[in-house]
């Protein structure tokens, strides 16, 4: 077997260099043999490469990159040393070997960071365009994450995977390629992390040691080797930078953070409006109804089947007046049919995917043969924005859920488009081997754009199946099409944390799973489980069965409205953390490894998370178990519900019981809780609680409020609070520093927990603009 460091007779390589030029904070690297390497310091701890064949660049175009993301242009020290060209940022050294332009990167006390092993080489094809790939050398003990979506553990060490977005119904566990397409990894080693985003839109493959264990590669099957490298060294700064490099969603409507009850589907109209009313007779809160595509008029997009829906305004004002939002569902597929005003309008204006011959394609789908937006065509996004204003404007939707969107396809075996259906690509055109994993990113960020170019003071919920890096400017994402399954949930568990640290925080499961039909303990446990996912709602196919909180016996129904209602009690937490994720570009969930990486043995932990930075979160992944082993990271850790106080940065055995899973809070930490609400928005705030744990030392804690809707709070119109439990010096005192100009008309009410004295004042109610309390 040929070792990836190996050089094959097929495989071109960069020779030596003959010219090193620099302009600014870009420095242009060029062999003998043509190859030019373009190096450019986007800050001083994110570099960028791009390598050029023959001495010239593609466009440089890119959907991933925010266009409002700012680079910090400067220059940087450079040296001309005797067998390579060092640039020091004042974080990182990256060196130039000068005999074949390879890449060593070290941090300032000369430890390897990344270094490449091949390096960058091609493959030369008459038929297509060059296969470029790139080898690095695996260092010793490293570990690996990122990639989105895969359905495996998190440390993707001795893997391959493949980005080609697919639709993949029942899932198992490893298959891949699934459905979204994020090309970004994490490199842990020693103690330190990195990431790498290889910016590339075609077929891309990662091979994580799997061929040779002293090889790392990534390819792709055309396009330009172009890559940006991130240096943490901790893997949740390099998730932040990352995210920030990729763009970060607005601040959702907080209803979206709700529950929300899906199925395939609920109709006629007489069926949805008996969900929502058992949801409030059993008083489960919820916050949102799904239509799927059996609303539409034979699944012909934008339409209404008047049978089974003859009043749809009335019902979804209805469902508004019972605190109910309604979100539809909207696939690419346009219905070949020349009465129906979507194809008429799509044909007029000229929007349609086009063979290499000019002929428009056309695919089955759900409406049976269907045409395709050019959603890579600015004008196409324009147009398809518009059509939802019916929706939007006239009946009131209040959220858009884009599915079939990798682009999917039936009766066809690679479930997709043909390789050579042409796009616009913004004006820079290609076919679908470059497009495809884009395509269903640009859907959803036609929907986003036109939902709110239609109604601009309210922030939408849009939610779509597909998607490349970036995405998450637009949209959320849920984990597709998976099994009533155990080992679904724990996959659902994992799947959640890897998109949460790939940029992707909103995010969550179909609960209960889509496919076949959850005992009663699997969906209550998935509830459970739920309740920490940013996107949280119940879907399922309904020929497996009903999947409503009632369906599962009396207990059942108990105890998921039990976790359901700690979901609402927990929102101010949520909201907080999402937050930050939306300024900062933090992650709302964080894996164990990511958050005690010097651990090694954190490395092969899949279970217990953070949500946001206070919260730690263990759940049940099997059947009728009586204890399980949580490990807690250093520090102590407050049982939630019994406020035991339990050593930190080892295992412990819990018990487990049915009414919830282990939940844990880091001492020191400040956790706002609201009242139980059938809907957000019920009613007015009137006491939020402040539960304050004990520590001994200093601890901050963060608290944002808003009004839940609209953009006023880009003009500052919130509240955020960071709080500093201080016991230092014999007082125990809380701080309260507060950012905006909204004043809430809620007070705190203060809960002390763990702290010494039990006779100490406690249970009290304080004003909201508190500076300073004695505790």
């Amino acid at each position: 077997m040929l070792s990836n460091l190996d050089f094959n007779d097929n495989e071109l390589h960069p020779n030596h260099i003959i010219d090193f030029k620099q302009n600014g904070n870009q420095y242009f690297i060029t062999t003998e043999n043509g190859v030019v390497l373009k190096l450019e310091i986007i800050k001083n701890v994110i570099i960028r490469f791009r390598y050029a064949i023959k001495g010239t660049f593609q466009n440089d175009f890119s959907y991933a990159i925010d266009p409002v993301y700012k680079k910090e242009i400067k220059s940087y020290h450079f040296f001309d040393l005797n067998e390579h060209y060092e640039i020091n940022t004042g974080q990182l050294k990256i060196q130039i070997e000068k005999s074949n332009a390879k890449i060593k990167i070290l941090d300032q006390n000369d430890n390897i960071i990344n270094e490449d092993g091949k390096g960058f080489y091609w493959i030369e094809n008459d038929k297509e365009e060059p296969r470029i790939k790139l080898g690095k050398k695996t260092q010793e003990a490293e570990s690996f994450f990122g990639l989105g979506d895969k359905p495996t553990d998190l440390n993707i060490y001795g893997k391959t995977f493949q980005n080609w977005g697919t639709d993949t119904y029942g899932y198992e566990e490893n298959m891949d390629p699934i459905y979204r397409n994020i090309p970004f990894y994490y490199g842990l080693h020693h103690g330190e992390g990195y990431g790498i985003f290889f910016d590339n839109s075609y077929k891309t493959h990662f091979d994580f040691s799997k061929s040779n264990p002293l090889a790392t590669e990534f390819y792709a099957d055309g396009g330009e080797m172009n890559y940006y490298f991130i240096y943490g060294p901790q893997l949740l700064d390099v998730c932040q930078e990352y995210t920030l490099l990729t763009g970060t969603p607005e601040m959702p409507p907080l209803w979206a953070l709700g529950y929300q009850q899906c199925k395939w589907s609920y109709y006629p109209e007489s069926q949805v409006k008996e969900i929502a009313s058992k949801m409030r007779e059993h008083d489960i809160p919820c916050d949102a109804i799904y239509l799927d595509i059996d609303y539409m008029d034979g699944f012909r997009c934008f339409t209404w089947d008047n049978e089974k829906f003859p009043h749809p305004k009335k019902m979804i004002q209805d469902l508004k007046d019972d605190g109910f939002k309604t979100v539809v569902i909207i696939d690419p597929g346009i219905k070949v049919d020349k009465n129906y005003s979507v194809f008429k309008s799509g044909i007029k204006n000229d929007v349609f995917c086009k063979t290499k011959q000019g002929e428009y394609f056309e695919g089955k789908v759900w409406p049976d043969e269907c045409y395709f937006p050019d959603f890579t065509n600015p004008e196409v996004r324009v147009w398809w924005g518009e059509l939802y204003k019916e929706l939007i404007e006239d009946l009131n939707v209040d959220g858009v859920w884009n599915d079939m969107n990798e682009p999917a396809l039936f009766e066809v075996e690679s479930k997709t488009f043909p390789l050579d259906i042409q796009h616009d690509y913004d004006h820079n055109p290609c076919d679908h081997r470059k497009a495809h994993n884009v395509y269903g990113m640009q859907m959803a960020r036609a929907t986003f754009e036109g939902v709110k170019k239609i109604n601009p003071n309210k922030r939408p919920l849009i939610i779509t199946r597909s998607g490349y890096s970036g995405l998450q400017r637009y949209s959320s994402v849920w984990t597709g099409d998976n099994l009533a399954t155990w080992r679904h949930l724990h996959i659902a568990n994992v799947q959640c944390q890897r998109l949460s640290i790939s940029g992707v925080s909103f995010c969550g499961s179909d609960i209960g799973g889509f496919v076949y039909h959850p005992t009663p303990e699997l969906f209550y446990r998935w509830i459970q489980l739920g309740v920490f996912h940013p996107f949280f709602r119940t879907h399922s196919s309904g020929d497996h069965g009903e999947q409503e909180p009632w369906s599962f016996g009396k207990e059942a129904l108990e105890l998921t409205k039990k976790a359901i209602e700690l979901r609402y009690q927990l929102l101010p937490n949520i909201y907080t953390a999402f937050y930050q994720y939306h300024s900062k570009g933090i992650p709302m969930l964080k894996p164990i490894s990511f958050v005690e990486q010097k651990n090694i043995e954190n490395t092969k932990r899949n279970n217990e998370f953070l949500l946001g930075n206070h919260i730690l979160i263990s759940p049940v992944l099997q059947a009728k178990i009586q204890g399980q082993i949580v490990y807690l990271p250093e520090g102590n850790w407050y049982n939630y519900f019994s406020n035991d106080l339990l050593k930190g940065g080892e295992d412990h055995w819990v018990e487990i019981v049915k009414e919830h899973i282990p939940i844990y809070i880091k001492e020191g930490s400040v956790i706002p809780i609201f009242p139980v609400m059938n809907y957000v928005g019920e009613k007015e705030i009137e006491i939020v609680d402040l539960n304050i744990y004990y520590k001994n030392g200093i601890t901050k804690s963060e608290f944002y409020f808003d009004e839940g809707e609209g953009y006023n709070y880009e003009n500052e119109i919130y509240f955020y609070s960071e709080f500093e439990l201080n016991s230092l010096n014999d007082e125990l005192v809380l701080i309260q520093r507060i950012d905006g100009k909204l004043i809430p008309k809620f007070k705190y009410r203060i809960n002390l927990i763990g702290f010494p004295n039990p006779k100490r004042k406690n249970n009290y109610l304080i004003s909201n603009d508190f500076k300073e309390i004695k505790l």
